[in-house]
């Protein structure tokens, strides 16, 4: 298993990465925050996820091992294969998809192209025992509070991640409403 790659970066296709190994070219589909890190870089190191297919060997790049953590584990819900999962990993940080799993939210994973309503309840459903323990939450009812202000910013013309992000800079403990004004507030 190939499981870290550090090269330099010689060039970007529509598939992804190509990173110079040793004088080996490696094509590397990778996320967002890999790319980032890659471009201007003179070295650079990717975390990297070796799929292997009767007709293919693929290579998935994370910018770190938590990324890849994530994506393995979303490779283990039915249905879920690498490039979806490689979407979903790119859909946001990790913590925020964590998150999300942790307290049951599979509106925030159907906004990515290719996950139906299903899937996503498949992802939470899945996923949601093992990520739980392993996160701090609020209780349950800031959990719900969360998706309660997140979901009246949808209602307002917000997308998903819109509304997350709007959330994320105003104070979790005041309730849904206040939040919702204040997100609203900022945002103008």
């Amino acid at each position: 298993m190939i499981s870290r790659l550090r090269g330099k970066p010689v060039g970007r296709t529509a598939d992804g990465l190509v990173l110079d190994v040793g004088g080996v070219g490696y094509l590397v589909a990778a996320t967002p925050t890999a790319l980032a890190r890659a471009e201007g870089a003179a070295e650079v190191t990717v975390e990297t996820y070796l799929h292997v297919r009767e007709d293919a060997l693929q290579l998935y790049g994370f910018a770190g091992p938590a990324e890849r953590d994530l994506f393995v584990r979303l490779l283990g819900v039915s249905g879920i294969g690498p490039k979806v999962a490689l979407a979903v990993v790119s859909s946001g940080s990790v913590d925020e998809l964590r998150r999300a799993i942790a307290v049951g939210d599979p509106a925030r994973f159907q906004v990515i192209p290719g996950i139906g309503k299903k899937t996503a309840e498949r992802i939470v459903l899945e996923l949601r025992g093992s990520l739980a323990d392993e996160i701090e939450l609020p209780g349950q009812a800031a959990a719900s509070h969360e998706v309660v202000a997140r979901d009246a910013l949808v209602e307002l013309g917000y997308s998903v991640l819109e509304a997350e992000r709007a959330l994320a800079r105003v104070d979790p403990e005041l309730p849904p409403e206040e939040r919702v004004r204040e997100a609203l507030r900022s945002a103008a």
